[in-house]
């Protein structure tokens, strides 16, 4: 029915495709959130310095 190479082509490519599954749930749960977690603390730690700066430009 089907011979050896074959049979390990197969298994390379579920190997294959189980390691992309796994690397978009990673991504997804864990990567992704960090990286826009870190973005938007980033955005307010400049916005808040941006604020301080205006206050003591007035004063």
């Amino acid at each position: 029915m089907f011979e050896f190479d074959q049979f390990l082509g197969f298994l390379a490519f579920l190997t294959i495709l189980t390691m992309g599954f796994w690397l978009m749930i990673f991504l997804t749960a864990v990567i992704v959130p960090y990286w826009l977690g870190g973005s938007i603390k980033d955005l307010l730690k400049e916005r808040k310095a941006k604020k301080k700066a205006a206050q003591e430009q007035n004063v």
